[in-house]
């Protein structure tokens, strides 16, 4: 099998991995890992997502909701505020940090994340703002769809969380 039939395999078994990800995989050095990746991208044989300093690769089967949904659990905090709204729609803020165990700033500056991503919305009412998934459905899909190769790296204790799905 040649290296870039390996990157590409890799990055279908792990969709949303990164770069330094797929160099610790396959072992290959930064430049050459840059040469493959580079060939596969103008071949159009995998998606590149750029963004805030981090290079993400996904398989051409992803759709672009799966890979933010993706990208958002590869991530602990983000991948936490949706585990716990999966199990409790309608969270306030206070319980969505309660939940987390994370600070209030954290979780604030990753909520905005995934409303501008619109993965979660707010909803008002007249005692408080809470949040809920857009689409519990997609998330549990995707969830079972890749688990465990989106959540093996976590810390957080997700026995609970499965065995309520």
């Amino acid at each position: 099998m040649n290296r870039s039939s390996e990157i590409v395999r890799l990055i279908e078994k792990n969709p949303g991995i990164k770069f330094r990800e797929i160099m610790r995989e396959t072992g290959m050095k930064n430049g050459v890992l840059s040469y493959h990746v580079k060939k596969l991208e103008e071949d159009g044989t995998v998606k590149i997502e750029r963004k805030s300093g981090r290079t993400r690769f996904y398989p051409l089967f992803v759709t672009k909701e799966e890979s933010i949904l993706i990208r958002n659990l590869r991530q602990e905090t983000p991948q936490r505020i949706l585990l716990a709204l999966l199990n409790d729609q309608n969270l306030s803020f206070s319980n969505m940090v309660e939940k987390v165990r994370k600070s209030p700033s954290t979780v604030s500056t990753y909520l905005s994340q995934l409303i501008e991503d619109k993965v979660i919305e707010t909803k008002n009412t007249y005692f408080k703002k809470t949040f809920n998934l857009r689409n519990v459905d997609v998330v549990r899909e995707i969830i079972q769809k890749y688990n465990p190769i989106l959540l093996e790296r976590t810390a957080y204790n997700l026995a609970d969380t499965f065995s309520s799905l």
